[in-house]
């Protein structure tokens, strides 16, 4: 195939992928909500991950959202997704992604295999809440991802409002006031982006290879009414 078709086939498969589903306004409230606990009505807060990814070349970034299935955490579907593309590996490509948790000890070493095998590729991961961030293995599968050049950031108001712009239906009028919205759950990001900083600066020096040896397999986070995952 010659550069210019494959340059045309390319572009349209990008067009293609750029065609997507929307959240809708009352989803994007209540799972990126990064209160400490829910109100009620209780409902479960589960994991959503919006990705954009943004090719360096300045054609049109390409935008989804993929959430957890029955036995595939909304990481390894992203993953999957990502590959099935097809991308041009003489192409780098700067890949976003929005997450209401934070990736699990099992996700984090599955990005970090990922990034490591496709060079072309600069990921950056932005959480709306950490998952099970009191647990020593948790923390550690952080660090994993920080220490191997994948930055992992609490969202704030920029990510909130990119998120908001790009990934939400606004044909419909939200139920909440946008700019209230998006202030008060930067405001809550605080106190989290704090958390955050305090697991960074652990003097861990069992990185990669520390969460490899504990040979933790596939990992089934506890689930509540609350919190699943």
């Amino acid at each position: 195939m010659t550069g210019a078709i494959w340059n045309f086939v390319h572009s349209a498969l990008m067009n293609f992928l750029n065609t997507m589903a929307l959240l809708t306004a009352k989803t994007f409230s209540l799972q990126f909500n990064n209160k400490r606990s829910v109100s009620k009505p209780y409902y479960p807060r589960k994991a959503l991950l919006c990705y954009q990814l943004t090719p360096q070349n300045g054609s049109t970034p390409t935008r989804g959202y993929l959430k957890n299935k029955k036995k595939h955490h909304a990481e390894i579907r992203f993953i999957n997704k990502i590959e099935s593309m097809g991308l041009d590996e003489t192409q780098c490509y700067q890949v976003t992604c929005y997450l209401t948790w934070s990736p699990c000890p099992s996700c984090a070493g599955e990005l970090v295999d990922f990034i490591k095998a496709h060079h072309h590729l600069n990921l950056r991961i932005f959480a709306s809440r950490l998952y099970n961030h009191w647990l020593g293995h948790y923390q550690e599968g952080l660090l994993l991802l920080c220490g191997s050049q994948v930055p992992v950031e609490v969202m704030g108001l920029p990510e909130f409002t990119d998120c908001w712009e790009n990934f939400v239906d606004h044909k419909e009028p939200p139920s909440f006031n946008p700019s209230e919205k998006l202030e008060e759950l930067d405001k809550n990001s605080r106190t989290i982006k704090r958390r955050l900083e305090r697991i960074k600066s652990r003097s861990v020096d069992v990185l990669e290879n520390g969460l490899r040896s504990l040979q933790l397999g596939p990992v089934t986070p506890s689930s509540s009414r609350r919190n699943s995952r």
